[in-house]
């Protein structure tokens, strides 16, 4: 391997210049042995130019455990200057309060993993120039799972498989051998359900004039939107535009829902509905559920438990429910996989599945928040595919909430948010 910085005369001027490299993450863990060994610099067989130094991990993983850690603690060690939570923060905000801190700690290199996850454009952006930056003053290794998140000042790549280097190349070349062609279908229909909803109306919901507060501080500004039986809704937004707010005043507790002129299954939210009567009409996955079920419960008990809405499955299945489960999991591609433990699986199958599970009544709404984030291009279009055969093949409403446009999505409408001074404003595309 070519050394990881070299000097470069110019004039009277040395330059220091570093050789930044990505490293392709969808097989590797950030707990690996390997990743652990680069952070400590004490990898000299892959990267003897690093050997000694100190190294620091600007990961999702890191941020985590600085906000437990307030949680827990009350221990502020990325927002003392400001005298905020971290919680309180835009992710954007959050990255960059969390990058602000890494570097107070004078490392000799930077370990990035997925840095762009749950950024919108802007925010991107932002943290794209501030690594640039950062690149001409020590070396950056990057792991990345989509192309598309590559920063552009890399000019070298590696594959790891088992803590060992499969390859690295010139960028391009690396890039040519990443994007090797995959191809992802589904055979066969979705599984139907085992009863039918009644539909009592053919709004599903439906705001009228909706604008809500936080402390003085308007969120949402006016909101008209309806959701209409078997539609397929795109959400999108920038960072802090108001797009979980909505997601809780439909499928949460949100008191700001109350006095609203807020339509649920044709009934006024707040007009003595019970939020479980509600749940049971809706689907919902979000990619943090999947660190709710550890236990061992298997795959195919996780599928049936969306049955019974429950967390995990405490009660004999019956053959009828088995039989639908194993219908699901024919489709997906991993029946074999059915008696494996749940936690045990892939990122992709774990998300199958609860995806699965969500939608195995075909309930009247299925909300998809943030389903590929984290994944890779290849996994990321497992979803796509699944997703869009829900929607073509069942009479289920689908909102799929992401910052991000998914190409691959078949989504036929749009309801944009727009961040102004007074609040989030909505705009329907598509229609």
């Amino acid at each position: 391997m070519k050394p990881i910085n070299t000097l470069v005369l110019t004039g009277l001027y040395s330059v220091t210049v570093f050789k930044h490299i990505a490293l392709n993450g969808s097989q590797i863990a950030l707990s690996s042995n390997l990743i652990q060994s680069i952070l400590k610099g004490d990898c000299a067989e892959f990267f003897p130019e690093l050997y000694g130094k100190k190294g620091v991990l600007f990961s999702h993983t890191t941020l985590t455990k600085f906000i437990d850690e307030e949680y827990l603690h009350d221990s502020f060690h990325l927002t003392s200057h400001i005298h905020r939570s971290i919680r309180t923060l835009s992710s954007g905000e959050q990255k960059k309060a969390l990058l602000e801190y890494l570097l107070m700690n004078n490392p000799d290199f930077l370990m990035v993993d997925n840095p762009f996850d749950a950024l919108d454009i802007d925010s991107v952006k932002v943290l794209k120039q501030r690594l640039y930056v950062l690149s001409n003053k020590m070396p950056i290794i990057q792991i990345f799972k989509r192309k598309s998140d590559l920063l552009p000042f890399i000019k070298s790549g590696m594959r790891i498989k088992n803590d060992n280097i499969i390859y690295s190349d010139t960028i391009t070349n690396y890039l040519k051998k990443y994007s090797e062609s995959k191809s992802f279908k589904l055979n066969g229909f979705i599984p139907s359900p085992l009863h039918k909803y009644e539909f009592v109306t053919n709004q599903l919901v439906d705001f009228r004039n909706v604008t809500v507060s936080y402390e003085n501080r308007k969120i949402l500004n006016n909101i008209n939107w309806t959701i209409k039986r078997g539609e397929f809704w795109h959400l999108k937004g920038a960072n802090g535009t108001g797009k979980t707010t909505i997601l809780t005043m439909i499928y949460g507790d949100n008191p700001k829902a109350y006095g609203q002129n807020i339509y649920l299954f044709g009934k006024r939210k707040g007009s003595g509905e019970n939020v479980w009567d509600i749940k049971k009409l809706v689907g919902y996955f979000s990619p943090s559920m999947m660190d709710l079920f550890k236990g061992k419960h298997s795959a195919e008990q996780m599928i049936v438990s969306g049955l019974t809405d429950s967390i995990g499955l405490y009660q004999k299945a019956t053959n009828i429910q088995l039989n639908l489960a194993g219908e699901w999991l024919k489709l997906l591609g991993i029946y074999d996989k059915k008696q494996k433990p749940f936690f045990s699986l892939s990122q992709i199958h774990k998300r199958m599945i609860l995806i699965a599970r969500a939608m195995i009544k075909h309930p009247p709404l299925l909300i998809l928040d943030e389903p590929s984030i984290g994944l890779d291009d290849f996994n990321t279009s497992i979803l796509s595919v699944l997703i869009n055969k829900m929607s073509e093949e069942s009479s289920t409403a689908i909102l799929y909430v992401s910052h991000r446009n998914k190409p691959q999505l078949k989504t036929k409408l749009t309801y944009q948010l727009t961040h102004t001074k007074n609040g989030s404003i909505g705009k329907i595309i598509g229609k």
